[in-house]
């Protein structure tokens, strides 16, 4: 049976980091694009409480765990990649894919690391109310940061699908062979760096401030397509 062949092993990992995908950026983006703007309205504030209890458990759910599956598939994709087909760190799909991949695992460490354990505190606290008991002062003080690891991951998003599909859809990206992706790596690891940075300690210094943190969803938009320039403008001028 051709599934059981290494074509077939591959076209189920993909189908995996697909469906896994789909399911991790949609609910990412139905976090930030819908629920979150609807919250911060009237009619949402009301509701806070009970989209905390009863809706919040569910879709988080679905998101770490379609979080986990596409960074565990798009790993073995590119060891397969590597150590099967030997495929060169340096060629280009390994550089482009490369990149979305660090994105996605920085975006893969927010939400297992950040905003799962954050949230989870926040559901307890608004259950604890619920049942007539006290707040967790500590979980409305993280709650913030959880929020901006978020919009981090969706302003992340934008360059990381970016760059996975320009692994096969956009070669003239592709290295020139007579060329070093050294200089190309130390710009787009100190851009991923220094924006996983602002997620973890809030830099106010750094220009993605204001989009991050300004009300409904256009600013963490804006932001996503900026970040995305610079690092296509990046790999078009140095490799």
């Amino acid at each position: 049976m051709e599934i059981f062949s290494m074509e077939g092993w591959y076209f189920l990992l993909r189908w995996i980091h697909f469906l896994a995908g789909i399911t991790w950026i949609g609910m990412l983006y139905y976090f930030n694009l819908v629920q979150t703007p609807f919250l911060a309205t009237d009619l949402g504030g009301q509701a806070r409480g009970q989209v905390t209890r009863g809706l919040l458990p569910n879709a988080l759910w679905w998101f770490r765990w379609g979080a986990m599956f596409t960074f565990l598939t798009g790993w073995l994709i590119v060891l397969t990649r590597l150590f099967h087909d030997g495929v060169p760190l340096s060629s280009g799909y390994m550089t482009l894919i490369l990149t979305g991949g660090l994105l996605g695992t920085i975006m893969w460490y927010n939400v297992w690391f950040v905003i799962w354990p954050i949230q989870r505190r926040v559901i307890a606290s608004a259950e604890a109310v619920a049942a007539g008991g006290q707040a967790d002062p500590e979980a409305a003080k993280l709650a913030p940061n959880a929020g901006l690891a978020s919009r981090t991951n969706t302003m992340l998003s934008v360059p990381m699908l970016f760059f996975m599909g320009s692994a096969s859809h956009f070669t003239s990206l592709y290295p020139d062979p007579a060329r070093s992706v050294v200089p190309y790596w130390i710009v787009a690891l100190a851009i991923m760096i220094a924006l996983e940075a602002h997620a973890l300690i809030g830099n106010r210094g750094l220009g993605t401030q204001k989009m991050l943190t300004a009300p409904g969803p256009r600013g963490v938009v804006h932001a996503g397509l900026l970040v995305a320039l610079v690092m296509y403008l990046n790999a078009s001028l140095l490799l």
